[in-house]
């Protein structure tokens, strides 16, 4: 990761007390156009209950366009709109996530389209080729179970996570995704470098770490139920959340944290290609991104900054490496070779 794309979003990151922009709003022809079209179908790989259904309300109550949405995690919806497209009948209309548009880019399969409401956004934020835009934003760290490890006793640097006392008691994902081991494979090699790196993950591999077949949100509730005491590579703002609920969650802020935008894009042939539009103008809004900021989750416009803002790094007191989808995308087949050759 270049040191200039770093400080670019750390500026885009800290831009909210400097810059206010007020958001753009959909032209009235895509809303009827929306509205004609009727529903929109949506593939997303986000929280349902979190975040879901309250976007889809507060979208259906302003546009009464009818939203149907399909849950799957990232792989899983990239391997379904393939299926789709080979069949010659796409079914979904939007898709999200992490790798997604970035895999499905490749294939010719999402839509060049970002919604004019993407221009006040933080350039490293919207696709420079036009066929994605950044929802919200990403920040992956370790969490851990505070009532098998009290607070103060956890680890916090790469060293830490080497003591033996750790053995048998870390467990993250098995997917090839940034949310899981091949992400914590790529942030190790992009600070330490390949040979470090490398030496490293080495050791690290000693710590005989649990590969489960999961989410990294169904990493932390395992660890949060008392299956492991560490989870690498989850989301904070999921740690935070079932912190608030009285579980016993937190997470660490390693330093540096892998930093990432979740992106949302038209499918190619998209059957309701207005509605899909216009769910994800609205999500891009200030609206929409306030639903994001409400459900616990990090808006990408830097206007509207996160409940917990300690979530979000600052690149100062807490470094952060920040990936696009395509440079993830890119390194994931490295990332995971290493991930199975040490771990698996």
């Amino acid at each position: 990761m270049s040191a200039a794309i770093t400080r670019r979003i750390a500026a885009a990151l800290l831009a909210s007390a400097l810059f206010p922009v007020a958001a753009g709003a959909a032209d009235q022809a895509l809303i009827d156009a929306a509205k004609k079209e009727g529903e929109v179908i949506w593939y997303t790989t986000q929280i349902v209950n979190q975040f879901v259904r309250p976007a889809v309300d507060a979208f259906e109550k302003k546009y009464g366009v009818k939203v149907n949405y399909v849950r799957s995690d990232a792989p899983d919806v990239i391997l379904r709109v393939v299926n789709e497209a080979k069949a010659g009948k796409v079914q979904g209309d939007v898709v999200d996530g992490i790798p997604t548009s970035a895999a499905l880019k490749k294939q010719n399969l999402v839509m060049k389209w970002v919604p004019e409401g993407a221009s006040r956004l933080p350039k490293d934020y919207v696709d420079a080729e036009g066929y994605w835009v950044g929802t919200n934003l990403y920040v992956l760290t370790p969490g851990y179970n505070t009532s098998l490890i009290p607070k103060g006793q956890e680890p916090k640097t790469f060293a830490d996570l080497l003591d033996p006392k750790w053995r048998g008691k870390i467990a993250w994902g098995s997917a090839a995704s940034s949310s899981s081991a091949p992400g914590f494979v790529g942030l190790v090699l992009a600070e330490m470098g390949d040979d470090k790196g490398m030496a490293y993950l080495r050791e690290f591999s000693k710590q005989k770490v649990a590969n489960l077949a999961v989410s990294a949100r169904q990493v932390l509730d395992q660890v949060i139920a008392g299956e492991y005491s560490i989870a690498l590579q989850i989301y904070n703002n999921h740690a935070g959340i079932s912190a608030a609920q009285g579980a016993p969650s937190a997470w660490i802020a390693l330093q540096p944290a892998f930093v990432v935008p979740g992106v949302m894009s038209v499918t190619k042939d998209a059957p309701h290609p207005n509605a899909g539009k216009l769910l994800i103008d609205f999500l891009v809004s200030a609206e929409g991104q306030q639903i994001f900021r409400d459900t616990d989750y990090m808006p990408v416009d830097p206007n509207i900054p996160p409940k917990d803002k300690t979530l979000r790094p600052d690149g100062k007191d807490w470094r952060y490496i920040a990936f696009t989808p395509e440079q993830a995308d890119a390194a994931m087949p490295k990332w995971a070779s290493i991930y199975k050759e040490l771990f698996q």
